[in-house]
């Protein structure tokens, strides 16, 4: 069985989804107020986790799929066992809409970023929580490195940090958007960002500057997923675009336009099928040109 080209996910908005380690299972995060887990082969729905207050607005899965965190419009981060479809743990702390949550790769903590400014570290085991540090404005989005000593944020404040994990503080903040940073990703050369500028940028965050740029992009990037090989970027825009840009060249390999926005993007195991999730409650898969 194969995915479908798409399928109906939730009743409003689908504004986040993570792939689950074993490449079984997708979780989509609604503004519904609810977070569903989907059979990647036949697009069935497997379970939904009820409990947030309001809008969800991301998802992320640890390393080893025994654990959900979401995050959303209640200012809270949640954590479920997937397997059983129930809440395990509330983590407040945040003073404003949570727009994003990620797992650190050794999957002990988590990371989330809010409209209250703040970036947070949590520790899964035991609950607790303190903040890293703010940006200027609303902090979107939130990407481990893949060793787990440092996280990049991006925020309404056109800058991209940097954090040294370990010592729990600010490391580097990169200068270079025209306007807000709407999502960041940490490939193998660095952190990647794109912003309302419309334009990707490619950092070097021990100097602290710019390494590569390109653009422009068709319209505002709201999700950015990096492939497995660590080559290409999947983007997912306002405009509905969901396209593929090769990291080294710099270009657009391959676009296709939806009719709905796309608020979140994601690879599945085969780096050739994009799955993306859509204004209209969609969630769609899309076949990568070679």
């Amino acid at each position: 069985m194969a995915l479908p080209a798409e399928f109906k996910a939730h009743s409003a908005l689908v504004h986040g989804l993570v792939l689950s380690p074993d490449a079984k299972h997708l979780a989509t995060a609604g503004f519904d107020g609810a977070v569903r887990l989907w059979s990647a082969d036949s697009g069935q729905e497997v379970r939904t986790l009820s409990g947030h207050a309001g809008p969800v607005y991301a998802v992320s899965l640890s390393p080893d799929g025994q654990s959900l965190a979401s995050c959303g419009d209640d200012k809270s981060v949640r954590l479920w066992s997937p397997s059983e479809g129930k809440m395990v743990k509330e983590l407040k702390g945040h003073g404003g809409v949570v727009d994003a949550v990620a797992f650190a790769p050794d999957g002990r903590r988590v990371a989330s970023a809010s409209a209250d400014k703040s970036v947070r570290l949590w520790d899964v085991a035991d609950g607790q929580g303190k903040p890293l540090g703010n940006h200027g404005g609303s902090v979107y989005a939130v990407a481990f490195a893949a060793d787990g000593q440092r996280l990049a944020t991006a925020g309404a404040d056109g800058l991209v940090k940097v954090w040294d994990v370990p010592g729990q503080k600010e490391f580097k903040a990169l200068k270079g958007h025209d306007g807000p940073v709407s999502i960041v990703v940490y490939t193998p050369d660095g952190p990647l960002s794109a912003g309302f500028d419309r334009m990707l940028r490619l950092w070097d965050a021990d100097a602290g500057s710019e390494k590569a740029k390109a653009g422009p992009l068709p319209d505002d990037p709201y999700g950015l997923a990096l492939s497995k090989d660590g080559k290409r970027v999947a983007i997912g825009g306002y405009g509905g675009h969901v396209a593929v840009w090769d990291i080294a060249g710099g270009k657009a390999v391959f676009t296709k336009r939806y009719k709905s926005p796309a608020y979140c993007v994601i690879w599945l195991a085969d780096d050739a099928t994009l799955v993306s999730g859509h204004d209209d409650g969609h969630v769609r898969a899309t076949a990568v040109a070679s």
